[in-house]
């Protein structure tokens, strides 16, 4: 049988990296296998006592049956005559070989291996070597009739650990055998529990996959586990957030298209006006007019391009450090100008640096949005005021001008696209407003309108400080 690929095994291990049936199994399967390698580990030393604790009960009682033997005879001297129980004990089938010693208490050898050592302790088996070979001994004292008060008999009987072997072996594998098999049995209810437990998941992802699905509508929390419910809320809130997203878009391409087919079709109009004039100073008043329309048509696109490029997610975020001071005396020096021509006084008034980090570009062209405005709605003779200055945590900068302001009741109004208020004579887009706020937004700011000391509008801008 031929080996999976290297491309195949890694296809594999990123199938079970990346699903959750696999890692949950892989959790439950490594649990549980760590857990029967302990109870293995725990298994053996229990089999090596018990086993321990067998083979010392027959050392006692072969050990007690010699002891019991053990005579003084008619001429004082001390004898024993080994009974054949004694030592058919540990006849397991095991080839299990038996040695035993009797000693009385000034050292002299009754019978058995005078050259079997006696245990550390009496009554309790120790593993010894004895000839090469591992043998479990155990020895006691055993008074003996005839030998007076302190006439008491060593015996020491040890044998070969074939049979203890043996009886561990046979009670680790039974424990062993268990321990598979309760182990098997809880992974295939494991394996069980996941396909039924995962159900309600499958079932949201075909219903998250199912055709119907493109009109977003909202999943039903009750069809799943309670602690999947969060994220089926998660997942509702996400498509409503999308479905609103989506329709402002919507709205948007409308209005946009809206407002760029009348700059579009005037323009049409005016170039093919100017194309029948033959006479120079009506052709010159034509061209002059397609140019403005050029200029405003241009315009709207630009601020249509920066509102894009303002909204969520449309770009890459930027934290560059810029000094709004000097951002708003570059865009001021930018417009003098415009304000020289429609007779407007511009000033600045800056309190030192005051810098924020964000995008640079937006951040210049939100200033510019204000500016043009103010410019814009401003009758001449008029004045433009553009403030900077430093409020604790905050970078404040303010846009004031002498012209009509905005009435309190549309004030909320006026940052929705393409909003103008009724009955204003400034040519506009109404996106001014609305870029101004996406921008501040971004930024993690905020903008209020509010009366200028010189009757007109003032713009509030709070961001920030870094």
């Amino acid at each position: 049988m031929a080996l999976p690929s290297s491309a195949e095994r890694h296809s594999l291990f990123n199938g079970l990296r990346f699903s959750l049936r696999a890692q949950l199994l892989a959790w439950v399967t490594a649990t549980l296998a760590a857990v029967l390698c302990v109870n293995l580990f725990l298994g053996l030393k229990q089999a090596q006592e018990t086993a321990d604790i067998v083979t010392d009960n027959m050392l006692l009682g072969s050990a007690r049956v010699i002891a019991e033997a053990v005579r003084v005879d008619a001429g004082g001297m001390i004898a024993v005559d080994i009974p054949p129980a004694a030592l058919e004990i540990f006849n397991t089938g095991y080839g299990d070989r038996v040695y035993y010693r009797v000693a009385t208490p000034w050292g002299n050898i009754v019978a058995g291996y005078d050259t079997l050592a006696m245990p550390d302790r009496r009554g309790a088996g120790q593993n010894m070597r004895f000839r090469d070979m591992d043998i479990r001994a155990l020895a006691i004292d055993h008074p003996v009739v005839g030998l007076g008060e302190d006439g008491v008999v060593e015996v020491v009987v040890a044998v070969t650990r074939n049979g203890e072997e043996a009886l561990r072996r046979r009670l680790w594998l039974s424990d062993f055998m268990y321990q598979f098999v309760l182990v098997a049995v809880a992974g295939l209810v494991t394996l069980l529990g996941l396909q039924r437990g995962l159900g309600p998941v499958l079932r949201l992802r075909d219903a998250v996959l199912a055709s119907r699905r493109e009109r977003l509508e909202p999943f039903d929390p009750a069809s799943v586990q309670m602690e999947l419910r969060p994220l089926v809320h998660a997942l509702n809130d996400y498509m409503d957030r999308v479905q609103k997203q989506m329709a402002a878009q919507r709205r948007f391409v409308a209005n946009a298209a809206h407002q760029l087919r009348t700059p579009l079709t005037l323009l049409m109009t005016q170039a093919a006006v100017a194309a029948r004039e033959t006479d120079p100073a009506s052709r010159t008043e034509a061209l002059q007019s397609l140019t403005r329309s050029t200029r405003h048509a241009s315009r709207l696109a630009e601020q249509l391009l920066a509102l894009t490029r303002a909204e969520p997610g449309s770009r890459a975020p930027r934290a560059e450090r810029i000094d709004m001071a000097e951002a708003a005396r570059a865009v001021l020096e930018a417009h003098a100008e415009e304000a020289l021509r429609r007779n407007i006084d511009i000033g600045l008034e800056v309190k030192g640096p005051a810098p924020v980090v964000g995008d640079g570009a937006m951040l210049r062209e939100m200033i510019v949005n204000l500016v043009d405005n103010a410019l814009r709605y401003t009758p001449a003779p008029g004045e433009v005021t553009v403030g900077v200055r430093c409020e604790g945590d905050e970078v404040v900068l303010t846009v004031e001008d002498s012209g009509p302001g905005i009435p309190e009741g549309e004030r909320g109004q006026v940052f929705e696209r393409f909003y103008r208020i009724m009955g204003t004579q400034a040519e506009g887009s109404g996106l001014g407003l609305a870029i101004v706020r996406e921008v501040v937004d971004g930024a993690g700011g905020s903008v209020m309108l509010a009366t200028a000391a010189a009757g007109g509008l003032s713009v509030v801008v709070r961001l920030p400080r870094q």
